[in-house]
């Protein structure tokens, strides 16, 4: 491709992947805000963190998560610990309800979009199937 189409087609990706992102966010089963969301999942992936940790792999600032926390822990889909070295710090874990909460919202999304590929041409599928591993390396870049 030459590089005068890049533009064009930079634009078109954004749109495509934001409209879709758009559309998934609406086919969450909670009514969790996408901070929350990736909060818990954080917590998911990685194992107990402290809150500046959680901030820093969210890209928020420390006292935003700390309101996420004590929400995801009201709401009992967190636990708080006491950090066992710095008392001035918090543990946070996700909990097996936040655990489901987020196996429930996954399954969700991951119906609603296999729905809609069944609507799709095998090629239009298999040109999907080159494309996630790329749109992923963009994403991690």
């Amino acid at each position: 491709m030459e590089t005068a189409a890049m533009p064009e087609l930079a634009s078109a990706l954004r749109l495509s992947v934001m409209r879709l992102s758009r559309r998934m966010r609406q086919e969450r089963s909670s009514s969790l805000s996408p901070t929350q969301i990736a909060a818990l999942a954080t917590l998911e992936r990685h194992g107990p963190m402290t809150l500046g940790e959680i901030a820093a792999h969210e890209r928020v600032q420390p006292p935003s998560m700390t309101r996420v926390i004590t929400y995801l822990a009201d709401a009992g889909l967190a636990a708080r610990s006491a950090h066992p070295t710095d008392g001035r710090q918090v543990i946070a874990e996700i909990t097996a309800a936040g655990r489901a909460l987020l196996e429930s919202d996954r399954r969700r999304r991951d119906e609603w979009l296999a729905e809609r590929l069944t609507q799709l041409s095998d090629d239009d599928i298999a040109a999907l199937g080159r494309a996630a591993p790329i749109l992923e390396r963009l994403a991690g870049s």
